[in-house]
């Protein structure tokens, strides 16, 4: 049991006030980490990642450490909460975190918010149920087996008795809190709120404009700063005039920021920053600027001559990730099915570019920011500033769109630098050719699948190699493969049936920052393992969804012994999350229901489709095209999701839509090309998005299922990619291997 000293019943009263509450009431926090990604570098005293409040107003409150960027988060955590609560929804107040390395990992991304905290928001809400009903036994001097919790009351069987949480926050507040591990969970037949679909929280204040994202900060005396970064990463300023810039109204002045040495990190790229009074004024004096800019190691590079270099590479032997049976050396060419496919720099283009805005003072420095990682926020402005971490507060505002760009927190220092060199706040206001032009990038790719076939054409031999810039070459120098962790991706992780697998990795060295982007490798992996299924599915003459049966094999739970490699598995136990052939299969045969029921091609159209697992969710997508003249439109969309026990169908319906509308544009227009080291594309006219001309019906199902709460944000993307090529590959019988579409087809 554990019981809170004189100094917690300060910090609960000190949470309640934050929230807002009237009078007193019960403040819940854990004191366990264990079951943190940060936890062995947290004090095992601190309070738990999520508060829980109840006022006397008869609300609860609770404090959500995670980043909302529209996937819902802070409306699927609460929906745990009150479940074991017995909440009624309407009196749930969400209040957004600060950074706090006592929250354990507040990192928003990798799809993991819900299958994280599933499990402790549950027992949050029945460890705060249990203490209220303690609370009405001894009020009422009955047994507490005698009472119950029922829509924010507690309940007296035997006299029909009730009282509000409110009436009983200050009494329960006193009572010794039992261990979270102890409590008692509902059974999921009686569950109220998970399951069920709920209106995101922050819908309203979307659609009256009173929602607070990161443009929308506002701060007395704040300037505007726009920043020309360096064209070619590691270019530094070699000569600047800045006499015109200085002569626009409003410019306050013109700061010279340093170009760092080795390795990217999460360093700003340094550049020439102008702050003006307000915004326009900063933007034309940034024009005014003429900067000469040193040469750099990256001059040369050349993203066609890169991809067309890697192509070579990965048909030659590359160093073995994962070997199960022995090599196959006999590859006759009446048997052997073979293939390359690529795919271009990508770059997230969400809606919002980054921004942030920093006020630093004396005592430190506070900001407000669309950051999808307060915690590293806080760490890196703490590290550029000279101050500690406790010196700097981090408010994180709602994102608009975030794809894991706002995972990194360069623009975030940017502003917290500036501030402190003019002491006074500065908001940092990426444009949308500074998003394009200088971000993190999703690798470019290529992959080389190659299958040996017995005489009906099933395979029964894979050999395949990956090779793309990998992520961890932004942390390190020298970095030439990609890491375990990337390989795990689609790629090392495939449940194949086969005698004989034989996985490769080849070297390629990075030129610019490379990224997390929304479903990371699985990108490339999906559309080469996806594509190449098609491709032997034609040559064996069998429907694709058949040769993705006859590939995966029986049902079974697939822990890839005596393969020669340990598999991340997202960062999840395989126990807890095992790749499951028999999920695989059931995706499958769902989609090929809702096939059943969907239109037949007709003239000069396919139907295409694809399955892989992300994130540790299945997904089965199905495409129909339509191509006449060169021109593709794509006519309908089905996704198949199997993403374990979900809290919110509605939330995970839109992810697959807004997935499905992800995948397309990459896979019709996404690309970002490089000459002599800088980015050529700069704003949507050559880096264009899906626009509802060209967006299809799209169909959704959720398959039903009891496993835990799996991802749900990324794992739709991958397949889609790949079912939109074999679907124009049925509609025309051509084969397109090289991504995007529109370089061979109009869109």
């Amino acid at each position: 049991m554990t019981t809170f000293t004189a100094v917690e019943n300060i910090s609960r009263r000190n949470v309640l006030k934050l929230f807002g509450a009237v009078g007193g009431g019960l403040a819940l926090g854990g004191t366990s980490l264990a079951w943190s990604p940060m936890a062995l570098a947290q004090d095992k005293q601190a309070l738990m990642n999520l508060f829980v409040a109840i006022g006397e107003d008869n609300k609860v409150y609770l404090t959500c450490h995670r980043s909302e960027m529209g996937q819902g988060i802070r409306t699927g955590i609460p929906q745990v909460l009150a479940d074991e609560l017995e909440a009624d929804w309407d009196k749930v107040v969400v209040v957004q975190g600060l950074a706090d390395k006592r929250y354990g990992s507040q990192n928003t991304d990798g799809s993991r918010s819900i299958r994280k905290h599933y499990q402790r928001m549950r027992q949050m809400g029945a460890t705060a149920r249990t203490m209220l009903e303690q609370a009405a036994a001894q009020q009422w001097n009955v047994p507490v087996s005698e009472v119950y919790a029922k829509a924010h009351k507690v309940h007296h069987k035997a006299s029909n008795q009730s009282l509000s949480y409110g009436d009983l926050a200050i009494a329960a507040s006193t009572l010794t809190m039992p261990e979270l591990d102890t409590v008692s969970l509902k059974p999921e037949s009686e569950f109220v709120h998970i399951g069920k679909s709920h209106t995101i929280v922050d819908m309203d204040a979307m659609l009256t404009g009173k929602a607070k994202y990161g443009y929308d900060i506002k701060l007395d005396g704040m300037l505007y700063a726009s920043i020309t970064r360096p064209p070619v990463l590691g270019s530094d300023v070699v000569k600047l005039d800045d006499t015109k810039a200085r002569s626009i109204a409003g410019v306050v002045d013109i700061i010279t920021l340093p170009v760092p040495k080795g390795a990217p990190l999460f360093q700003p790229l340094g550049g020439v920053a102008v702050i003006a009074t307000n915004s326009w004024s900063a933007i034309e004096a940034r024009k005014a600027l003429v900067i000469t800019w040193s040469e750099s190691v990256n001059d040369s590079h050349d993203s066609d001559v890169y991809l067309k270099a890697l192509v070579e590479r990965v048909k030659q032997p590359g160093k073995v990730i994962r070997q199960f049976g022995e090599s196959v050396t006999d590859w006759p060419a009446d048997n052997t099915v073979n293939a390359v496919y690529t795919v271009p720099y990508l770059t997230h283009a969400m809606m919002e570019p980054p921004v942030a805005t920093a006020s630093v003072t004396a005592d430190g420095c506070e900001i407000w920011a669309s950051t999808q990682t307060p915690q590293s926020t806080q760490q890196n402005v703490a590290g550029a500033l000279g101050l500690t971490q406790e010196q700097v507060k981090v408010n994180v505002t709602l994102l608009g769109g975030g794809f894991g760009r706002k995972s990194k927190p360069d623009f975030s220092v940017e502003a917290a630098v500036l501030s402190q060199k003019l002491m006074k706040p500065v908001k940092v206001c990426w444009s949308r050719e500074d998003e394009i032009q200088n971000g993190y990038y999703h690798a470019i790719s290529a992959q080389m699948y190659q299958a040996k076939v017995d005489d009906n054409k099933l395979p029964t031999a894979l050999l395949a190699r990956t090779g793309f810039p990998a992520i961890s070459s932004t942390f390190a120098e020298g970095v030439e493969y990609p890491s375990d962790g990337e390989l795990d991706l689609g790629f090392s992780d495939v449940p194949l049936a086969l005698e004989h697998i034989q996985l490769e990795a080849v070297k390629a060295t990075a030129h610019t920052r490379i990224g997390w982007m929304r479903s990371v490798c699985n990108i490339q992996h999906a559309f080469g393992m996806g594509s190449f299924v098609d491709e032997l599915a034609v040559n064996a003459n069998t429907p694709c969804i058949d040769m993705w049966r006859q590939l995966l094999g029986k049902a079974r739970i697939e822990n890839f012994e005596n393969n020669g490699f340990k598999y991340g598995n997202y960062g999840e136990e395989l126990a807890d999350h095992p790749v499951d052939v028999g999920r695989f299969l059931n995706v499958l045969d769902t989609l090929e229901s809702a096939l059943a029921k969907a239109p037949k091609a007709a003239k000069n159209q396919g139907w295409g489709m694809s399955v892989h697992r992300s994130f540790v969710s299945y997904v089965a997508v199905a495409t129909l095209v339509e191509v006449v003249d060169n021109q593709l439109k794509v006519i309908k969309s089905i996704a198949v999701m199997d993403a374990g026990t979900v809290v919110n169908p509605d939330r995970v319906h839109s992810q697959l839509e807004g997935a499905v509308i992800f995948g397309l544009s990459l896979a019709m227009m996404g690309d970002i090309s490089f000459k002599h080291g800088k980015v050529v594309q700069s704003n949507f006219h050559d880096y264009p998005l899906m626009r509802l001309p060209q967006c299809p019906d799209i169909e959704t199902h959720i398959v039903a299922s009891t496993a835990k709460p799996a991802g749900v944000g990324e794992p739709g993307v991958p397949p889609v990619a790949p079912s939109l090529t074999n679907a124009i590959f049925a509609a025309t019988g051509k084969r397109y291997r090289d991504l995007p579409l529109n370089k061979v087809l109009s869109v």
